[in-house]
């Protein structure tokens, strides 16, 4: 085993050295690292593949549980209509058409259609949550809803695996064990929120009293571990046991310091479970049904891009919409489990479960690159939604003295609010399609266009401008777009706001002259007030 690691580290280290210096994403070196081990150490035979791939399960445990760490119970409660509704909607609209899908088209039997159809339902979670993390777009419009409709998914996987359990148990009564899996489900939750409540907080107290990095760190992994196997001696998922311990810890005053201590087990950990999906990868089964796999990938597809396009499409837009659905699109590594199970109980043909194993597999294998190229492939698809940018800059060119906001969020709609009380003039630039048509149907003077353009900055007479507010959720995006202002807003003020302090410190060392707010619940009437105030002090 000792050796299989150290060879394995090896591997994984050179293929990221290469791969990194192609833009190529980490994921897929790991996953290549899982082929290669798997062929030419002949893993897939070894006796320590199983251990290797419960190791591995912690990947997602850790994950889910800094996942749970940013979102807290009320936060859950705020994303309920992502979480419940779209959520719903998208697994059981998707279990519907794959389940007709196999049943009729593909002959599957009902038993074996219910469980295809649960497993292709899924979504993976670790893939899409962890480059969304990575590349800060979990916190954009697209980034909350594909969260919200994978915690669902995670939910769901509870049922599907007791569904499972009935369907391949005939002596078990149905109701004794949906009975049994509600009242198990009550003791996890009792049992969390009663330790989370009344006993965490005293205890982290006592633990920073230590001032030993050790142990806070000991009683995280303590903490994480506990939570997820309470919840899999009850029959559950162990990363639903870690997102609520998550969730739990992100009512305590110690959650940041807990999130920063985490955050390098759970990459090591990840990078293990990419392997573990490289490992699954079957050549002989490609060899042989190549055709079979490139179609089944293509319909998988099809169906699920179209299912979360259509749900999201009225309330968030073709472009938020679109967006979505190209995150979620792929198969989930829960699939990879449910077939293993499937196949286990006898309930599909161990050629039919390769077969899905293999397409899930390669589903993972292409979202990075999909993830990553994201904007690029909606601007092609909906090419048509941004025809009309440069009539609508045409029509811009003669304002002066005006305020520029940068952003028509929540926060930006809050400040157009704030200015059309005053005789200000203004104009917003947000890159939000459903955005810009909801702030024109409202009468504002918002266009659609990209912040960081310098192109767009100079047709909005940026030269002319008094104030610029930039009121940008995105932080990687805020660097790019402050380092723009500082080359062409040279005689306009910038009013920028920011989520926490730390950020505030970082863009104040890196860009004196901006001023620079910590956003509130009153950040945009203090923007507005900051603005009116300039105004009537240059007036004097």
């Amino acid at each position: 085993m000792l050796e299989i690691i150290v060879i394995t580290i090896f591997i994984a280290t050179i293929t990221n050295l290469i791969l990194t210096r192609l833009h190529i994403p980490t994921i897929i070196g790991y996953i290549a690292t899982g082929i290669i081990i798997t062929y030419f150490l002949q893993l897939n035979q070894s006796t320590n593949s199983k251990e290797l791939n419960t190791i591995a399960e912690f990947g997602i445990v850790f994950l889910m549980f800094t996942i749970g760490l940013e979102f807290s119970i009320r936060n859950l409660i705020k994303m309920r209509k992502k979480v419940f509704m779209y959520g719903g909607l998208q697994v059981g609209l998707s279990m519907l058409v794959f389940y007709l899908l196999g049943h009729y088209i593909f002959n599957l039997d009902t038993r074996a259609s219910l469980v295809v159809s649960a497993a292709l339902a899924l979504s993976s979670t670790a893939i899409v949550l962890k480059i969304l993390n990575s590349n800060r777009d979990i916190s954009k419009e697209y980034g909350q809803r594909s969260l919200g409709i994978l915690i669902f998914q995670d939910i769901m996987v509870i049922p599907i695996l007791l569904m499972i359990t009935i369907l391949s148990s005939v002596n078990l009564s149905m109701s004794q064990l949906l009975l049994k899996t509600v009242f198990d489900a009550f003791i996890l939750f009792l049992a969390l929120w009663g330790i989370g409540k009344y006993i965490l907080e005293p205890f982290f107290t006592e633990v920073v009293k230590s001032n030993s990095n050790e142990i806070f760190i000991g009683s995280v992994l303590f903490i994480v571990i506990g939570a997820s196997t309470l919840a899999h001696s009850l029959g559950f998922s162990y990363s639903l046991g870690a997102f609520i311990a998550g969730m739990i810890i992100a009512e305590t005053k110690y959650k940041h310091q807990v999130e920063a201590d985490l955050i390098p087990f759970r990459d090591l950990l990840l990078g293990l479970f990419f392997i573990t999906v490289g490992m699954q990868i079957d050549f002989s089964i490609i060899g042989e049904y190549y055709i079979t796999i490139f179609g089944l990938l293509t319909l998988f597809t099809i169906v699920k891009i179209s299912i979360i396009f259509l749900i999201l499409l009225k309330s968030a837009g073709k472009r938020v919409a679109l967006k979505t659905s190209l995150a979620l699109f792929q198969l989930g590594e829960f699939g990879l489990v449910i077939f293993e199970l499937a196949k286990a109980n006898e309930l599909i043909a161990p050629t039919t479960s390769q077969i899905l194993i293999v397409t899930i597999t390669i589903s993972m294998v292409i979202t990075p690159f999909v993830l990553r190229n994201i904007a690029s492939l909606t601007d092609l698809i909906l090419e048509e939604e941004t025809n009309n940018i440069e009539g609508q800059l045409k029509r811009q060119r003669h304002l002066q003295d005006h305020i520029i906001v940068l952003g028509y969020g929540r926060l930006g709609r809050k400040i157009s609010e704030k200015l059309d009380k005053t005789s200000i003039k203004y104009i917003a630039i947000d890159n939000n399609i459903h955005n810009v048509k909801e702030g024109q149907i409202d009468g504002k003077n918002v266009i659609f266009g990209n912040a960081a353009s310098k192109s767009i900055l100079k047709s909005v007479n940026i030269e002319d401008a008094t104030v610029v507010l930039v009121a940008l959720d995105n932080s990687v995006k805020l660097h790019l777009v402050c380092d723009v202002l500082t080359q062409i807003a040279t005689k306009a003020r910038v009013i920028i706001k920011v989520e926490r302090f730390m950020e505030k410190e970082s863009l104040i060392e890196e860009f004196p002259n901006f001023e620079i707010i910590v956003g509130t619940e009153q950040t945009a009437r203090g923007m507005v007030n900051s603005v009116i105030k300039c105004d009537l002090e240059e007036s004097m």
